[in-house]
């Protein structure tokens, strides 16, 4: 059963509309000295939880092996007071395609790859480590 709240609820459509219009997610991982590391990422919204691509290298992986338990937030820039926290349990999973063949991940975000300096199989190939949280926990208005 999902703990994200059902899309005819006033908050469930709302949360519905920032994971698709939100272009980033602050996911916080804590690090081996119990020390929160928030770091911004792209995502798209699965049906109970998140999917993010990351490096190799990132940090974040090492933190969520050891310790899987994350929370995450949106920016609250435009002072409306809607406010949203998740909690979750993330893992790294092998059963997504890769980011440039993930047609929802590409649809939100091949606009901004030209952006920052990638094509989508440079991204694919930069960011090749799939990451979904189970999200366990939600609350904001």
């Amino acid at each position: 059963m999902s703990t994200i709240p059902p899309a005819d609820s006033t908050f469930g459509a709302k949360l519905r509309v920032r994971f698709d219009h939100e272009m980033v997610v602050w996911l916080t991982t804590v690090d081996g000295k119990g020390v929160p590391q928030p770091n911004p990422v792209w995502f798209i919204a699965e049906e109970s939880g998140l999917l993010v691509y990351n490096q190799t290298s990132a940090a974040r992986l090492r933190n969520i092996a050891d310790r899987p338990a994350v929370a995450m937030n949106f920016n609250n820039g435009d002072g409306n007071g809607d406010i949203v926290v998740l909690t979750g349990i993330a893992e790294v999973v092998d059963d997504v395609p890769a980011a440039d063949a993930h047609e929802t991940f590409m649809r939100k975000y091949r606009h901004q790859l030209t952006k920052v300096g990638f094509d989508p199989a440079g991204y694919a190939q930069t960011f090749p480590v799939p990451l979904r949280v189970h999200i366990t926990g939600v609350r904001g208005t």
